[in-house]
């Protein structure tokens, strides 16, 4: 029974960590890729409340995908949208964006 106990426990555990994304993770995915076009870092990622990136990332971030490759402005990133690695890394820019959203009182640490 003890065992049983401790096979579920696990698998809750390892699950729940595959389903949530890391902010740290995505702090970098927005370092990396999104800070080339968003240069005032910090005034961006407080440009919307969490409510509003939580929509914006809905569905692996599939409207925010859709409101940069309508863009002209954000042509520079349209190859990093239609990429696999824009769908797995989503979670966690999702994490981080709506860590520190505007009505999150945090302020991200950009170095």
């Amino acid at each position: 029974m003890q065992r049983l106990f401790f096979y579920i426990l696990l698998l809750c555990v390892f699950t729940n960590s595959a389903v949530f994304g890391a902010i740290y993770k995505g702090h970098r995915v927005y370092v990396h890729k999104c800070s080339t076009c968003h240069t005032d870092k910090e005034a961006f990622v407080k440009s919307k409340t969490i409510q509003q990136w939580e929509k914006l990332m809905l569905n692996h971030g599939e409207p925010l995908k859709k409101l940069h490759l309508k863009s002209k402005k954000a042509k520079k990133s349209w190859g990093y949208f239609n990429t696999p690695e824009y769908t797995k890394k989503s979670k966690h820019l999702r994490e981080f964006l709506m860590e520190y959203a505007k009505d999150s009182g945090k302020i991200p640490a950009f170095n």
